[in-house]
């Protein structure tokens, strides 16, 4: 593999793990949120 596909690679792979470990963290602080979304998708 050349160095701008390993360059690439490792952007992209904190790119999306970033995101992940991101959303998870938010989740975490404010998870009953996530329970309120859900109640008022059922009520309707």
């Amino acid at each position: 593999m050349s160095t701008s596909a390993i360059v690439m690679m490792v952007v992209s792979m904190t790119l999306l793990w970033g995101g992940m470990i991101a959303a998870m963290i938010n989740v975490h602080r404010r998870p009953d949120m996530q329970r309120e979304s859900a109640e008022e998708t059922s009520r309707e």
